[in-house]
């Protein structure tokens, strides 16, 4: 195998559940561990939660990068290539250097007798690999399901930081916020920071890193936050910056967000030393794609990877925030296994036009099924076979004043992503071979 598409058909091919398949459990992942021998020679900060989890990563992997430390940040999933995963000082991976991680990946596993990696845990494994190679002042991994169970958790944080918790996945991490409390609490580690920002943390999170003794810090306790007009405040211990300025990342969630990273930021400067001026400059230009992210004006086009009812209804305060003086036409597609009517009733009386798209993916909900959750939450109903048809519908069909909010799913996200570079309206993202 020569390629990076080679080696990505290989990983798909070596589970019985292929690249969507989701297999929990530690066992797997740290027997080719060993055998690769990977030791932790950074800080590592590992983020956990429902929501928010992307950008908190974001938030370090900026403010770090400002304060000349060499970043690694490992986040799942991908938009538009898989190089976007694995980056070094905010850049992806080159194809060469995720070729040779893999090569040594599965040279450990079959020295392991040959173990069913799924695609996650390969790649979990070969991000590692890219960051020592690289010699990564942080590393700063983000969960792809869950916590206590997920390949990251692997790696032991120096810093853990749990974003929130809200329904999702519930087949597999269950069907209240004390179960899945508990499951993103695995991250934590004995005598280490353990961070929450959700505003009301489930018993079980705090009950679990007590029992731990992990040194637990909850948002609005132990950490907070304060905004004014233009600036917000930020207070964790004998730590307090004011007249910071406001993240550049849109919605209210996101000074949770921002607030955790700076408690982290806080309790590592002693191995990590970050001037308020790199944070600064961190929350001025940090970038997040797909994240309530503007891709075009009038009429104004939108791209939000929002797919389960707590992001929803932040895409919802964000469109209320934002007036439009026209319609707003929303473009969405969904997987099957989440929360569709929940997360689309978030947005109830928002929208004057659904057009709706199935998604010929694993997991992939039909058109028909996104069509019933929509109906009688106001607007007209279109069906498509397709993200690209139904935004191209959108496209030709928006006035000047209207705007246009892709949704649903990151395969929805991507799909507008492609239409808009194939028009030159904006680059593609790509690894460097």
């Amino acid at each position: 195998m020569n390629s990076l598409n080679d080696w990505l058909a290989h990983l798909e091919g070596l589970h019985p559940k292929g690249q969507a398949g989701i297999e929990l459990g530690l066992e797997r992942v740290a027997r080719v561990k060993a055998e690769l021998q990977q030791r932790q020679h950074c800080p590592v900060v590992v983020v956990g939660g429902t929501n928010g989890k992307g950008s908190t990563c974001a938030y370090l992997e900026t403010i770090y990068r400002a304060a000349g430390v060499r970043t690694g940040c490992y986040t799942s999933p991908h938009l538009l290539v898989y190089n976007e995963r694995v980056r070094v000082d905010g850049v992806p991976a080159s194809d060469a250097d995720l070729v040779r991680a893999f090569a040594r990946v599965e040279a450990a596993r079959q020295a392991a007798g040959g173990i069913a990696l799924t695609y996650f845990e390969f790649g979990t494994l070969a991000a590692w690999e890219v960051f020592a190679a690289q010699g990564v002042g942080v590393a700063i991994l983000e969960v792809g399901l869950g916590g206590r169970l997920d390949a990251v958790n692997v790696y032991d944080a120096d810093c853990a930081i749990v974003t929130g918790i809200a329904l999702d996945h519930t087949d597999w991490l269950g069907t209240t916020r004390e179960a899945i409390g508990f499951e993103k609490a695995g991250i934590f580690r004995p005598a280490r920071p353990a961070l929450c920002a959700d505003p009301v943390p489930p018993g079980t999170l705090c009950a679990h890193a007590a029992s731990i003794g992990a040194d637990l810090r909850l948002i609005g306790r132990d950490f907070t936050m304060a905004a004014e007009a233009q600036a917000w405040t930020f207070a964790s211990g004998d730590t307090r910056w004011e007249g910071l300025p406001l993240p550049a990342l849109k919605g209210a969630c996101q000074l949770r967000n921002a607030a955790a990273a700076l408690t982290a930021v806080a309790l590592l400067q002693a191995r990590l030393p970050v001037p308020r001026a790199a944070i600064e400059t961190g929350l001025r230009t940090v970038r997040l794609a797909g994240r309530f992210e503007i891709i075009g004006e009038h009429p104004c086009v939108i791209v939000d990877v929002a797919h389960n009812p707590q992001a929803a209804a932040g895409l919802a305060e964000n469109l209320e925030a934002m007036p439009c003086a026209g319609k707003t036409l929303a473009v969405v597609g969904m997987l099957a296994d989440k929360d569709i009517a929940g997360a689309l009733a978030t947005l109830a009386g928002r929208v004057d036009v659904w057009l709706v798209a199935g998604l010929d993916v694993p997991r992939g909900a039909p058109a028909g099924t996104v069509a019933r959750a929509v109906a009688g939450l106001g607007g007209n109903v279109e069906v498509f076979d397709s993200p690209e048809a139904a935004f191209a519908c959108a496209v030709g069909r928006a006035g000047e004043n209207d705007r246009i909010a892709a949704f649903g799913s990151f395969h929805t996200v991507a799909a507008v992503l492609r239409v808009v570079a194939a028009r030159g309206d904006s680059p593609l993202p790509s690894g460097r071979s």
